[in-house]
């Protein structure tokens, strides 16, 4: 008698610091594991000695095999598969991406996208919106875009990196060596920063919080900043690929109140005649969206909506 083959999905979440996996069955089981990832200082194959074990922790939970794998990373990976940067992690700089991740999930199809691709995707089913286009604020930005139901430019391609979209010629230089790109002027850090050269002492993102709940001028000029910058890359993504809904998501943006706002009416003054702005919404999924996404992906895989690797 032969054997069925797995019908379990595999989504791993790979942060900075942490790993979060979930597996998803046909008939609708779950099962998720999460892990700690310390920085090592002896290449990547310790970090990949623990990815292993945690996706054969998870396996043993499912009792089968995956039949697909999804995977969110954070890196910069080039059409080659290469590793080009992960600032976090550059010891993984040059690594072959694909054989890696395909050696973790032996006989498993395998996809990975940018974490903020895989968040867009997910953002975009919940929305049930074919056409959107996800910005992620947090310690960097993060962004992503579905156009027709699938990421664009799609996972062998490169990532959609909204982040060092330049906004600002001549602006504050960029961790990547650029200057005025998106990040370095609307990313938490960078919000903070500027807050706190405003306020003429350093800022932490709690009392940021409570001096824009008390309207002061110095906080509600370093968020208008941001907000700008955020609209200017949501029109200039607008006016080249038309998107019908531009979320916001992000741990900074999801604390600071009225971001989502702010952001939409800049951004409705930067439209003109016969091109109106999208509306902007806060991202439905919170911290869950690449996670999802990465599941997403392991289906899209699947159902050969993308290319393996």
């Amino acid at each position: 008698m032969t054997a069925s083959p797995p019908s379990w999905h595999l989504g791993i979440d790979i942060g900075g610091t942490k790993v979060v996996l979930r597996a998803e069955s046909a008939d609708g089981r779950t099962e998720e594991h999460m892990f700690s990832w310390p920085h090592h200082e002896d290449g990547p194959d310790s970090d990949l000695a623990l990815l292993s074990d945690g996706i054969t922790t998870l396996a043993a939970r499912t009792g089968d095999g995956f039949q697909a794998a999804g995977v969110a990373v954070p890196a910069t990976v080039g059409p080659d598969e290469q590793v080009t940067s992960w600032p976090s992690r550059p010891s993984w700089t040059g690594l072959a991406l694909g054989p890696a991740l395909r050696a973790l999930v032996p006989g498993a199809a395998v996809a990975w996208a940018d974490d903020g691709d895989v968040a867009a995707l997910a953002e975009a089913a919940a929305a049930d919106c074919a056409d959107l286009l996800y910005v992620g604020v947090g310690t960097g930005i993060g962004g992503g875009l579905v156009l027709g139901g699938r990421l664009c430019p799609g996972p062998g391609r490169g990532s959609f990196e909204l982040g060092h979209l330049v906004v600002e010629l001549g602006g504050p230089v960029c961790v990547c060596g650029r200057q005025g790109c998106l990040q370095a002027i609307a990313s938490g850090p960078a919000t903070l920063a500027r807050a706190g050269e405003l306020h003429g002492d350093p800022v932490t993102y709690e009392e940021l919080r409570e001096a824009l709940r008390t309207a002061r001028p110095w906080a509600t000029a370093a968020i208008d900043d941001t907000c700008r910058a955020l609209a200017t890359a949501i029109m200039g993504v607008t006016e080249l690929l038309h998107p019908s809904l531009a979320v916001i998501g992000g741990g900074f943006a999801a604390g600071i109140d009225n971001l989502v706002d702010r952001t939409a009416t800049h951004l409705a003054s930067l439209s003109r005649p016969g091109r109106p702005a999208p509306p902007v919404a806060p991202a439905r999924l919170g911290g869950l969206s690449s996670l999802q996404g990465a599941v997403l992906l392991a289906r899209a895989v699947t159902d050969g909506a993308v290319p393996l690797l």
